[in-house]
């Protein structure tokens, strides 16, 4: 696809998913968002020309004016969106597919300090949560969501949703459908996990207090039995 198309594309997912676009002028003069990812496909362009020096130059630009640090070797699909984003870091190796959206602070980085792959790809139509981190040379496949906040260091499997540090998937039958980052309506293992236990203390606190008042009750049946022993 061509750069110019690939913009296109990008432009028209702002309208897509930020339902507080107004107009396509606004869009142009005021959202960092979509200047980051203007620059990016403009940098990524002259990168794979091996023009690299000027590709870095405009990135570096591009991340001063906008807050958003975008690799000009990262590989980027069409209609990719960014909102609100602020502190968004996409490293050199990242591969991102078509139809994906990032909340600000989303970042993707390497593990290791060893050249080649070290960062993560990213497939169609993934959508990642304010603050998530998507750390080494992992997966993350299709359709899957990236809860709030959540650190992914393994592969995420296709249609899958992840929450937690380090990232939990969510089991299919107790994920909900649901469009976007309804995180209200997603599952919390960890919480189900403390939930748990405080559910078990209290049975055992039950048992507990049934045991001190028979052992209470067999003492003062010795008490008196040794009394009336005595008389």
């Amino acid at each position: 696809m061509g750069i110019s198309k690939e913009i296109r594309s990008d432009f028209k997912a702002v309208f897509e998913r930020d339902p507080a676009t107004r107009a396509g002028l606004e869009v142009i003069l005021t959202y960092c968002e979509f200047h980051a990812i203007f620059f990016h496909r403009l940098a990524f362009w002259l990168w794979a020309k091996r023009l690299k020096l000027i590709a870095s130059f405009l990135s570096h630009i591009s991340r001063f004016v906008t807050g958003i640090e975008i690799h000009p070797g990262a590989r980027i699909g069409k209609c990719f969106f960014i909102d609100h984003g602020m502190g968004v870091v996409l490293g050199e190796t990242s591969e991102i597919g078509e139809n994906v959206t990032i909340y600000h602070g989303v970042t993707l980085r390497g593990t290791s300090f060893t050249r080649g792959k070290r960062q993560p790809i990213i497939e169609s139509n993934v959508t990642m949560g304010a603050g998530a981190k998507i750390l080494g040379p992992l997966t993350v496949g299709k359709n899957s969501k990236i809860g709030a906040n959540s650190i992914v260091i393994k592969n995420v499997s296709p249609n899958s949703s992840v929450i937690g540090i380090p990232g939990k998937i969510i089991p299919k039958e107790e994920s909900p459908v649901y469009q976007g980052l309804d995180h209200h309506k997603l599952p919390d293992p960890e919480e189900r996990v403390l939930q748990s236990l405080i559910e078990h203390i209290k049975k055992l606190e039950k048992r507990t207090q049934v045991l001190e008042s028979k052992l209470k009750k067999t003492k003062e049946e010795k008490r008196v039995l040794k009394v009336v022993k005595t008389k």
